[in-house]
């Protein structure tokens, strides 16, 4: 089976259409795995969430998904990100709410635990350090765990020997999923934050336990007019053009 696994597409359709596009390019994926964050920041929630519920899915919660519902307070979003979240909620039907409201907070996929922060914390915890990432491997107990939220693509390894490294997750070179036990973050599809605007995402061959990121560019002055017709503050617009 081949999946396409998405993270924090943050409702952002121009990124999101040209991630489809280019999953079709490459013959296709029998299942999508979203780590959360369908909406939050961008221009387009209703549209994206739509889509993603045609596809054959498996989705978990993000923070900005349960933000959006009220399901999570806004005191610990920064105001921009606080505002954008408020707004969400104004253009959400209720059929949306429902679906958010639905999503849980962790998924299993055979060799795979399925969540958006951390298997710790599946919400809100960042893994950036190899320190939080050796205690949380202690928190599933599959081989694999997919991750998304710091929007950056990173792959966090542990040894036979319970050694811990990190690597960066770079684009077309494939990684192969063997003995050691792994956190893998496919980075961003709506804003990517390593620096690279261009949109993050992975396809998973699990015939041959293969995963590859791939980065593709997509139109973001699309998504920057669109945001900037909905009034959404500007550091958020600007922000895309940089990938941070």
């Amino acid at each position: 089976m081949r999946c396409a696994i998405i993270a924090d597409i943050h409702a952002n359709l121009a990124a999101f259409s040209t991630v489809l596009a280019d999953i079709k390019q490459r013959g296709g994926v029998d299942e999508v795995w979203c780590l959360g964050d369908i909406v939050g920041y961008g221009p387009d929630p209703c549209q994206c969430i739509e889509i993603l519920r045609r596809l054959e899915n498996v989705c978990i919660a993000g923070n900005h998904d349960w933000a959006a519902i009220g399901k999570l307070s806004l005191s610990e979003f920064n105001p921009d990100a606080a505002y954008a979240c408020r707004w969400t909620a104004e253009q959400l039907s209720a059929e949306d709410v429902v679906y958010l409201d639905g999503l849980p907070e962790v998924a299993e996929k055979g060799d795979f635990t399925l969540v958006h922060g951390s298997p710790r914390q599946p919400i809100w915890e960042y893994l950036l350090s190899i320190g939080s990432a050796r205690e949380n491997f202690a928190y599933f107990s599959s081989q694999f765990c997919l991750v998304g939220h710091s929007h950056v693509p990173s792959i966090f390894r542990r040894t036979e020997t319970g050694d811990c490294s990190f690597s960066p997750f770079s684009a077309n070179v494939g990684l192969a999923l063997g003995k050691s036990r792994l956190i893998i973050n496919p980075g961003s599809v709506g804003q990517p934050r390593d620096g690279d605007t261009r949109v993050s995402y992975a396809i998973l061959d699990d015939e041959i336990m293969m995963l590859r990121l791939y980065r593709v560019p997509y139109d973001i002055s699309l998504t920057q007019a669109r945001m900037v017709k909905h009034n959404l503050p500007m550091r958020l617009v600007s922000r895309l053009s940089r990938g941070i």
